[in-house]
């Protein structure tokens, strides 16, 4: 950890059982990683422009289509394009390579120029469509309307070999319609805390999302890091995460109506006998509980 603080190091890879190896520049591999694994599974290894995607999300929900990162109300849709905002000098911190298995990425592509360009959303990875998702939900006990990805991206889904479906996204890759008054960056020291958290719950047999990369720049957005008034800058930071999906209970509370204390209401109230709502079930079912689907669907 004190390595990645101190930026002693341009990369430590997470292996097998959540071993690390503080790597030289130039270095992605970790020695005390399984580095050899079975003929079946190498075959089914992937390059960055080779990964199977099959976003799903996107194709049956609605989407608002219109790339406009502006902070506003989004009505009628579960989801909205945007674009990741660059950064400058873009270079990684640490990658998860147990968690990026799970998409059949090659190792090899951690040692790519592009890999670093990609994960930092300077570039975008064939295949992915990058949106934000819309919710709603309560905060500090009451309805708070509408929230949404105000700092997360939807990239897309990559399907592997096993037939998985694994969710990925940025965190801290800019403004997104959800932002709010916020601009939508993570910096390092949050980063890394999520990335350790994440990973080392996922090891105690904790469900929860996982991670996969972070990469850090020379952009800087002003942070008062223990809340005195001593505002400084930080770096912009973006993270890989992963999991089978990031719908929640808060995706159905856009069609709640107006709520007697807060006075708020959900972003597509009203909206939800139009097929919304059936659309965001059926797709919910036949995605994440297919054996309810089989058993329950019209023939």
């Amino acid at each position: 950890i004190r390595a990645i603080l101190q930026r002693g190091c341009q990369s430590v890879v997470f292996g097998v059982g959540g071993r690390r190896c503080a790597s030289k520049a130039g270095s992605f591999f970790s020695t005390t990683s399984r580095m050899s694994v079975q003929k079946g599974e190498e075959s089914l290894r992937k390059t960055l422009e080779g990964l199977n995607f099959d976003n799903k999300a996107l194709r049956e929900l609605p989407v608002y289509e219109s790339f406009d990162n502006t902070q506003r109300r989004v009505t009628g849709a579960c989801f909205s394009r945007v674009r990741p905002a660059p950064v400058e000098n873009p270079s990684v911190v640490c990658v998860a390579k147990e968690a990026l298995d799970l998409l059949d990425l090659d190792p090899a592509e951690y040692k790519r120029p592009e890999f670093k360009e990609y994960f930092s959303g300077n570039k975008e990875i064939v295949g992915t469509q990058p949106s934000a998702h819309c919710y709603c939900g309560h905060q500090f006990g009451y309805f708070s309307g509408q929230l949404g990805d105000g700092a997360t991206m939807y990239l897309g889904e990559v399907v592997n070999g096993k037939g998985e479906r694994w969710e990925i996204q940025f965190k801290g890759a800019g403004p997104t319609p959800y932002s709010r008054q916020a601009d939508g960056r993570k910096v390092l020291r949050s980063s890394i805390r999520e990335f350790l958290c994440s990973e080392a719950m996922f090891h105690l047999g904790v469900p929860t999302t996982r991670a996969g990369t972070i990469v850090t720049s020379d952009s800087t957005v002003m942070r008062d890091m223990f809340y005195d008034g001593n505002v400084q800058d930080e770096r912009c930071t973006i993270i890989l995460r992963l999991a089978k999906t990031f719908l929640r209970f808060g995706s159905f509370e856009i069609f709640l109506p107006r709520d007697a204390t807060t006075g708020y209401s959900g972003s597509s109230h009203g909206l939800e006998k139009t097929g919304m709502l059936a659309k965001m079930l059926d797709y919910s079912v036949s995605t994440f509980f297919p054996e309810i689907w089989a058993a329950t669907s019209d023939p």
